[in-house]
């Protein structure tokens, strides 16, 4: 008889289930990615956040707008009533870009604590206040004045730089204030808003009952309304 040629026996299963009688060729385990590759794109993007983060840190500063300045966002509010930067726009709203830090947190308290008497200012002072006056106040002494391009009466101003004596012992002279004392600048504050101010200091509806601003209003007093216009023009005419 010829040599015939034996087929492999076909695998049976035993009574136990999942076990083969015969054996069976076991496929290799399929390969699987190494953990290395995911490590090495976690480093790769960690690097490209960083090139950037660094990329727009070293941008140049010069770049940055009124946006990018510290105390921005706390005192974005104020921008309603006194302009982009505190660059006022209004008659009877003062300026706050450039205002020295020290008189506008005083200001802020005097509002906050209804010393200084303004139904409008006393919710806005106290919200300052609660985000942070120092930044607020340093934002806006930081900010340089816009141009103003409202017209003042010529004749008005002349009179204004006459009458200016009576003030010139506090505020010095072109209203340039004193911080040693306490004192306010009034150069190129709007018009309006330096009258109204007078007009309040003179009826002490100004922080009434303040003893250090009684000299002042007693000056106030002596001073008819007409000229009290012509110094908020001569003084609004200043600084420019």
């Amino acid at each position: 008889m010829g040599a015939l040629e034996m087929a492999p026996p076909t695998p049976q299963r035993s009574s136990r289930p999942g076990v083969a009688v015969a054996r069976l060729e076991i496929s290799p385990p399929t390969p699987q990615r190494s953990s290395r590759r995911g490590v090495a794109v976690a480093r790769l993007g960690i690097g490209l956040a960083a090139l950037v983060l660094s990329t727009v840190v070293s941008a140049d500063v010069a770049s940055a707008g009124p946006l990018d300045a510290p105390g921005y966002t706390k005192a974005f509010a104020c921008s309603a009533c006194h302009g982009l930067a505190g660059n006022s726009k209004a008659a009877a709203t003062p300026v706050l870009a450039g205002m020295p830090a020290w008189y506008l947190k005083k200001a802020i308290e005097d509002y906050a604590s209804g010393r200084r008497v303004s139904p409008e200012m006393e919710p806005f002072a106290k919200m300052v206040k609660q985000q942070g006056v120092d930044d607020v106040a340093n934002y806006f002494a930081a900010q340089p004045r816009a141009r103003q391009d409202v017209k003042l009466d010529g004749g008005a101003v002349a009179n204004g730089r006459k009458a200016s004596v009576a003030c010139a012992g506090c505020h010095g002279d072109e209203g340039r204030g004193d911080a040693a004392r306490g004192v306010p600048s009034l150069q190129g504050q709007p018009a309006a808003y330096l009258k109204n101010q007078m007009l309040l200091f003179k009826a002490d509806k100004r922080s009434p009952g303040e003893p250090e601003l009684a000299s002042l209003k007693a000056i106030m007093k002596t001073i008819d309304d007409a000229t009290l216009a012509d110094l908020a023009a001569y003084y609004s005419s200043l600084g420019r």
